[in-house]
């Protein structure tokens, strides 16, 4: 569970740095991370992808992490793209 966390936890800080200022700041993005960890982890699964070490569980969970900051962060902006 605290590994879970850690891991998410990592992931939503690299999807706030890969998607820079689509974010909700730190703590939001790692809270997103967790929780990107978790979809990650389910569609990686779905494909027959699924984690097996360390390095997978922070690929899935940034690639998860990276979707929900996304998605949030255009919801957050009304939609429109701030590039």
């Amino acid at each position: 569970m605290i590994g879970a966390i850690l891991i998410g936890a990592a992931a939503g800080y690299f999807a706030g740095h890969i998607l820079r200022g689509r974010g909700y700041g730190a703590l939001g993005n790692i809270v997103l991370g967790v929780l990107g960890g978790v979809l990650g982890d389910l569609a990686f699964g779905a494909l027959g992808l699924g984690p097996h070490n360390l390095i997978g569980d922070l690929i899935s969970a940034t690639v998860g992490s990276v979707v929900l900051v996304y998605f949030f962060g255009k919801k957050k902006h009304g939609g429109r793209d701030d590039d």
